[in-house]
């Protein structure tokens, strides 16, 4: 199945200062590919979590901070993220701008995990 896909605004989720749009998933008809687009507002963070797929987050514009790892890496617009599966990161706005992320997976639908393991139950489709 081949489509042309509108690619939605993100919508605030029940996360505080966090907005979300999945561009493209398993509801897409894809197994192996997942496309989502987030703005996470000035102070505001993703919960620690990790997938059961590799990650890769491109920063389209703001400033923030990757935790992985138990170290702290800065970054701003033009900067890739990489994020090996099942490693555990958060991601946080450090500006005073709009964070704008673009978050491809290799996998769909993507398992999301908290620090302990257990299953997150994100307020999306996936």
């Amino acid at each position: 199945m081949h489509a042309v896909i509108d690619q939605p605004r993100p919508q605030p989720v029940p996360l505080p200062g966090l907005a979300h749009a999945t561009w493209v998933g398993h509801d897409d008809g894809l197994s192996q590919l997942s496309l989502w687009r987030q703005t996470i507002a000035p102070g505001a963070a993703t919960p620690p979590h990790s997938h059961d797929c590799d990650e890769v987050v491109l920063c389209l514009s703001g400033e923030g901070e990757l935790l992985a790892d138990g170290r702290s890496h800065r970054f701003g617009a033009r900067s890739t993220l990489v994020l090996p599966r099942s490693g555990t990161h958060q991601i946080l706005n450090t500006g005073t701008a709009p964070l704008e992320i673009l978050g491809a997976f290799g996998g769909s639908p993507v398992a999301t995990f908290g620090p302990d393991g257990g299953r997150l139950e994100l307020p999306w489709r996936s």
